[in-house]
């Protein structure tokens, strides 16, 4: 890694803690604010959560197209600056209507930020550095969600509106702090398409649907975020309460083990994984999640004390935060890799895209299960789990042997991008 790339990627670093500490001072009462203290409703509320899954899936496929023509850095400036506009927006609205529109805006430039830093971080790494960098990044967006929900917490009151107008505002700043400090970055040289036809793009959502690991990388995500993010404020927290007993104080302790195992455990289990085969790191995921699913399943359904259902569930929450810790320098490398050289814009897009579609059936389907049917719902995410682990064996056999152990590339010059066979690599 140069200096000049050191140089921009820990700008990009502040960066994913500024946006994740701004977002984390709304996030949590996001619901409450809608439903109760601007008092419009639950049908309301729900529908903002909504808004925020179909903005990022109207907005993500024309996203990459952008990243590859025009660099991440003029799309996120972008983002940025829409984010700022919905979030202060959305803390002066006060009718159904700008709420909505407001909160389109901030979905839409929350989902762009995804996919544009990920791409500077491919673009300012390599090879060696890529998982340490995805590693740091995961690390410091849930430091930065826990301490601005923290902070909130303590700023927040139900009973003044003004409470929430400083929270929001105080998230655009954040955003637009972002922009002062994003717009001093001087990215490396990567290749662009400046001058493609009007219809690659076509080809290039052809070409990544031609590339069978990619594919199979998409399914994979889909299954890992459905069957996890797609659960812990929806199902997983029903089932807690409704079978479990769990209080609503026991349920933040649950959220909070989560958030502190991922900061604890990072850099720890990055060691771990550095030198273990990709798909083999994820299929080990899907067993500590299936192990989840049954330490869940034991604190809703085994008929021991409060206590003992209560440490359960915290115990569940921890289990998926361990899991994320070892999948945070896994996949979003991988993804990077799997990308043909210039276009890891779309395929970081692409992935993204995957992650909203399961964020947004995931609740749908689990807090039915969750709140209702326990056992049928314990039972499916423990499948769930444990195809996590099928799938990511079945990618195993696609990857080249520098996508699959990316240690290997130290000794070569020739690294494998694309799904391009590796060259005279030992296996």
């Amino acid at each position: 890694m140069t200096r000049a790339m050191g140089a921009a990627m820990r700008r990009i670093h502040v960066g994913n803690a500024l946006s994740a500490f701004g977002l984390g001072f709304t996030v949590p009462y996001l619901y409450v604010y809608v439903a109760q203290v601007r008092g419009l409703g639950a049908m309301t509320a729900g529908l903002v959560l909504a808004v925020f899954a179909v903005a990022a899936l109207i907005v993500l496929p024309f996203a990459g197209r952008a990243i590859v023509r025009r660099g991440p850095l003029p799309v996120l400036l972008a983002a940025l600056v829409m984010a700022a506009v919905g979030a202060l927006s959305l803390g002066l609205a006060g009718s159904a209507a700008a709420v909505l529109l407001s909160a389109a805006a901030l979905g839409a430039g929350q989902a762009v930020m995804q996919p544009a830093l990920a791409t500077m971080i491919v673009d300012c790494s390599t090879a060696d550095t890529r998982s340490r960098a995805f590693a740091m990044q995961f690390f410091l967006q849930n430091l930065g969600l826990g301490t601005g929900g923290l902070i909130g917490g303590h700023l927040v009151d139900t009973t003044r509106v003004s409470s929430f107008t400083l929270l929001f505002a105080i998230e655009a700043a954040m955003f637009l702090l972002l922009v002062a400090v994003m717009a001093t970055v001087r990215m490396p040289h990567s290749p662009r398409i400046e001058d493609a036809p009007a219809q690659s793009a076509k080809a290039g959502w052809k070409r990544l649907l031609g590339n069978r690991a990619m594919v199979q990388l998409c399914v994979l995500g889909f299954v890992l975020f459905f069957a996890c993010y797609g659960q812990f404020e929806s199902g997983l927290s029903a089932y807690g309460v409704e079978a479990a007993g769990i209080s609503t104080s026991a349920l933040g302790t649950a959220l909070a083990a989560n958030t502190l195992m991922i900061v604890v455990a990072q850099f720890a289990v990055l060691k771990f994984v550095e030198r273990r085969r990709r798909s083999r790191v994820i299929a080990g995921v899907g067993l500590i999640w299936a192990v989840a699913w049954l330490t869940a399943g034991y604190a809703g359904l085994g008929h021991g004390s409060r206590e003992m259902a209560t440490a359960a569930f915290v115990s569940t929450y921890a289990l998926f935060g361990l899991g994320e810790a070892m999948l945070s320098p896994t996949v979003a490398p991988l993804v990077a890799d799997l990308a043909p050289e210039g276009l890891a814009g779309q395929y970081n897009s692409a992935f993204a895209l995957v992650k909203q579609l399961a964020l947004a059936v995931g609740p749908a389907v689990g807090g039915p299960l969750g709140a209702e049917l326990h056992g049928l719902y314990v039972a499916t995410f423990l499948v769930f789990s444990l195809g996590i682990s099928v799938l990511a064996l079945r990618l195993g056999k696609r990857l080249t042997p520098v996508q699959d152990r990316p240690w290997l590339a130290r000794g070569t010059r020739v690294v494998a991008r694309g799904g391009a066979p590796a060259e005279s690599l030992a296996a």
